[in-house]
C-alpha cells in the first residue's frame, strides 16, 4: 500500500524531471525530493491551488450570466374576458425581441384581437409588426447590461490574477517548509557522521588503552563525547521527522489525498546547504520590473477598470432620457412583408419619451462619488507599489548580507577543520590530549551547522524575494 501511495506522488514527477527519471521506485533508500518537485506538486495537487482553479471557473459562469441579458426572448401574451354573456375581448400576441449591444432592442410579432368591448385605438383581426426601441441620449453609449458584462470579464481576469497571488504565497510557504526540512536533514547527517567518527575513535582509544599507550581516562573522555553526539543525533532525528510532517501538509496526490513523507525520502537539494559553492544573487532591476506585474498590484488595475465602467454608467444619469420607439405594422400574419414595407408612409406607429431630473442631484452625487473612488484607488496603488518595492529591496539587502556571511562562515569552518586536524596530528605525536581534540571537533561541528543554517536562510530569503516580486507560481 505504501508503494502505491508513493507512486501516485512521485511517478508523475519522474516523468517531468529527467534527473529523477533514472531512479527506481524499488530503490527506496535513494528516493529524493527536490525544490522543483515540491513546487510542482503544490501547483498541481494542493487543495488551495485547486480552489483557486474553481474560482476562475466560477468567474467564467458570471460572464455567461451577464451575457444572458443579451439573449433573444420569445414570449406570448394571451388575454380573454367574457362577462354576463358578453365577449369583451380576446387577445393573443406572440413576440420575439433581440437586445443589441448598443442599447437598441429589435422586436417583431403577430397579433390577433377580437371582441365587443375593445379599445378603439387597437386594430381588430390579424396584424403583424416589426420595430425597434432604442435610447438616443441616455443609455446610448452605456447601460447596466453592458456594464455588467464588461465587469464580469474584468472579474474573470482579476480572478486569474488572484489565483497567481494565492499560488505565489502558497509556494513561498511550501518552499520555506521544504528548506527547513533540508536544514534538519543536513544537521541530522552531520551529527550522524560525527557519531560514526566518534565510534571509531572510541574503538581506537580502547585498543590503545589495552596496549598501554593511553590512560584509562581517555576512554571516559571518548565515551562522554560519543554519548553527547548520540543524544544530539536522537534529537536531530526527531526534528527531521517533524519537519517532514510539516512539509507533508503541502504534499498531495493527484486524487487530492494527503501524502506523508516516508523516512526513506531525503532532500535532493541537501548539498546546496553544505557544498562549498556560494549561491549567486539575482538581478534586482529585473525583480523590481516584475513587481509592476505583481498579482496584488494588478488587482488595483482591475479595480480601476471597473471604476471607469462605473463612471461611464453614472455619467448617463446626467443625460436626459430620450427613448425612440418605432413599429412597422401590417395586416395579416406575413411579418416578412411587414418588415420590408416602406417606412413612414403607411401602417406605422412611433413614439418618443422625454425626461430629465431638473436638479440632477442623484446623478451629480453618484458621478462625483465614483471620481473620488478612482482617485482613492490611484493613491492606494501608488502606495502599494512603493511598499512592495521597498520590501523587495529589503529582502535583496538581506540576501547580499547573507551571501557575505556564508563566505565568511565557509572560511571559518575551513579554519576550524584545519585546527581540528592539526590537533589530531599533535595528539598522534603525544603533544595534545583527547579533550582538546573534542573541543576542536565541537567547534568545527558548530561552525558547520551554522553554515547550514546560513545557507538555508539564504534560500528562504531568495524565495521571499521572488514572492515579493510576485514571480513564484
Amino acid at each position: 500500500m505504501k508503494r502505491i501511495i508513493k507512486s501516485q506522488i512521485f511517478f508523475p514527477l519522474l516523468l517531468i524531471y529527467g534527473s529523477a527519471a533514472a531512479q527506481s521506485l524499488a530503490e527506496k533508500e535513494k528516493m529524493t525530493l527536490s525544490e522543483e518537485q515540491v513546487s510542482e506538486i503544490v501547483r498541481r495537487y494542493h487543495p488551495i491551488s485547486k480552489q483557486a482553479d474553481i474560482s476562475v471557473e466560477k468567474s467564467k459562469t458570471d460572464i455567461t450570466i451577464a451575457k444572458g441579458n443579451f439573449d433573444p426572448v420569445l414570449q406570448n401574451q394571451t388575454a380573454k374576458k367574457t362577462f354576463d354573456g358578453t365577449n369583451y375581448y380576446y387577445y393573443n400576441r406572440p413576440e420575439f425581441s433581440i437586445p443589441t449591444w448598443f442599447g437598441a432592442e429589435i422586436r417583431g410579432g403577430i397579433e390577433y384581437l377580437s371582441g365587443n368591448r375593445i379599445n378603439p385605438e387597437e386594430t381588430r383581426g390579424e396584424t403583424s409588426y416589426f420595430g425597434i426601441s432604442m435610447p438616443v441620449v441616455k443609455n446610448f453609449l452605456m447601460d447596466k447590461r453592458r456594464a455588467d458584462l464588461q465587469k464580469a470579464k474584468i472579474i474573470k481576469e482579476a480572478t486569474q490574477t488572484e489565483k497567481r497571488s494565492i499560488l505565489n504565497t502558497l509556494q513561498r510557504d511550501a518552499l520555506h517548509t521544504y528548506w527547513n526540512w533540508v536544514q534538519q536533514y543536513q544537521i541530522y547527517s552531520i551529527i550522524s557522521h560525527a557519531v560514526t567518527v566518534n565510534e571509531k575513535r572510541m574503538e581506537l582509544i580502547r585498543i590503545t588503552y589495552k596496549l598501554g599507550d593511553r590512560p584509562a581516562i581517555d576512554t571516559t573522555e571518548a565515551l562522554a563525547q560519543l554519548q553527547s553526539f548520540e543524544l544530539l543525533k536522537s534529537q536531530a532525528w526527531v526534528e527531521f521527522q517533524n519537519a517532514g510532517l510539516e512539509l507533508s501538509v503541502y504534499l498531495w496526490t493527484s486524487n487530492t489525498e494527503p501524502y506523508y513523507l516516508p523516512e526513506t525520502v531525503t532532500p535532493a537539494d541537501s548539498t546546496s546547504t553544505t557544498g562549498e559553492k556560494n549561491p549567486g544573487l539575482p538581478e534586482l532591476d529585473s525583480l523590481l520590473s516584475a513587481i509592476k506585474q505583481h498579482p496584488e498590484l494588478m488587482q488595483y488595475s482591475y479595480k480601476q477598470k471597473m471604476l471607469d465602467i462605473e463612471k461611464k454608467l453614472k455619467f448617463q444619469e446626467l443625460l436626459p432620457t430620450v427613448n425612440l420607439e418605432y413599429n412597422q405594422l401590417g395586416k395579416g400574419y406575413n411579418m416578412f412583408k411587414t418588415a420590408t414595407a416602406p417606412l413612414l408612409e403607411n401602417n406605422f406607429q412611433y413614439g418618443i419619451k422625454l425626461g430629465i431630473p431638473l436638479r440632477l442631484s442623484q446623478g451629480r452625487g453618484e458621478y462625483k462619488k465614483v471620481r473620488f473612488k478612482i482617485t482613492e484607488t490611484n493613491l492606494q496603488q501608488s502606495l502599494k507599489q512603493l511598499q512592495m518595492e521597498n520590501k523587495a529591496k529589503g529582502y535583496f539587502n538581506e540576501l547580499v548580507a547573507l551571501k557575505k556571511q556564508v563566505t565568511i562562515q565557509e572560511k571559518a569552518y575551513s579554519n576550524y577543520l584545519l585546527l581540528q586536524r592539526a590537533e589530531e596530528l599533535r595528539f598522534q605525536s603525544g603533544e595534545s590530549s583527547l579533550f582538546l581534540i573534542n573541543a576542536r571537533e565541537n567547534k568545527a561541528l558548530e561552525s558547520l551547522q551554522k553554515l547550514v543554517e546560513l545557507k538555508t536562510k539564504y534560500y528562504k530569503t531568495l524565495n521571499s524575494l521572488k514572492w515579493a516580486a510576485g514571480i513564484l507560481k
